[in-house]
C-alpha cells in the first residue's frame, strides 16, 4: 500500500515537471562580459581582504561587481546590462564563488533579470545554474556556459551562452 502511494506520488512529480518543461519557453542568449580590472572606470571592487595584501584576490576575500555586458567582444560594442553582484574567494586553491544578476538595460529584454549562481575558476569554460530571473524571465532555470576570450592585467572578457527555460510573457 505504501509503495503505491509513493509511486503513484513520484509519477505525480514527474509528470507536473514534464508538463511545466512544455510550457515553459526556452531562450539562448548570447553576449560578452567585460569586467574593468583597475583605473578610474573598474567595474570590480575588494571590498574584504583579510590578507592586507591589496594586490591579490586571496581565500577570504570577497568582491563587488558591475561589470558591463556588450553585444560583442569588442569594447566599443553595444551595451546591453549590467553584471551585478559579489564574488568570494572561496578555495584554498583560487577557485571563487559567483552570486550574479545579469540586468538587462537595452532590447527585448530591458527591466529583466537573470540570477546566476556557482563555482568559478578563471581561465577555463565555465558552467554555472541560472536559478531566478524577473521580468521577461519569471520563474527561469537554465545554465551559463562562459569562455575565456580575453584575459589580461587590466580585464576579463568572457563570452556568455546562457540557455533558459522560464515562464512564456504576453511579450515573449
Amino acid at each position: 500500500m505504501a509503495s503505491s502511494l509513493s509511486q503513484t506520488v513520484f509519477f505525480s512529480i514527474l509528470l507536473l515537471l514534464s508538463l511545466h518543461q512544455a510550457s515553459a519557453k526556452k531562450t539562448h542568449l548570447h553576449f560578452y562580459f567585460h569586467e574593468i580590472l583597475s583605473g578610474p572606470n573598474a567595474t570590480v571592487m575588494t571590498v574584504v581582504n583579510p590578507s592586507n595584501n591589496t594586490n591579490s584576490f586571496t581565500f577570504g576575500a570577497i568582491a563587488v561587481i558591475d561589470d558591463l555586458l556588450l553585444e560583442g567582444q569588442d569594447d566599443n560594442s553595444t551595451l546591453i546590462g549590467r553584471a551585478q553582484g559579489l564574488v568570494g574567494a572561496v578555495g584554498r586553491d583560487g577557485s571563487l564563488e559567483s552570486m550574479l544578476n545579469f540586468v538587462f538595460t537595452k532590447g527585448k529584454y530591458n527591466g529583466s533579470t537573470l540570477a546566476i549562481y556557482g563555482r568559478v575558476v578563471q581561465g577555463v569554460t565555465i558552467e554555472r545554474p541560472v536559478i531566478g530571473g524577473t521580468g521577461m524571465f519569471r520563474m527561469a532555470t537554465g545554465y551559463s556556459v562562459a569562455k575565456p576570450v580575453d584575459i589580461s592585467a587590466t580585464k576579463l572578457v568572457y563570452e556568455f551562452d546562457v540557455y533558459v527555460w522560464h515562464k512564456k510573457m504576453k511579450d515573449n
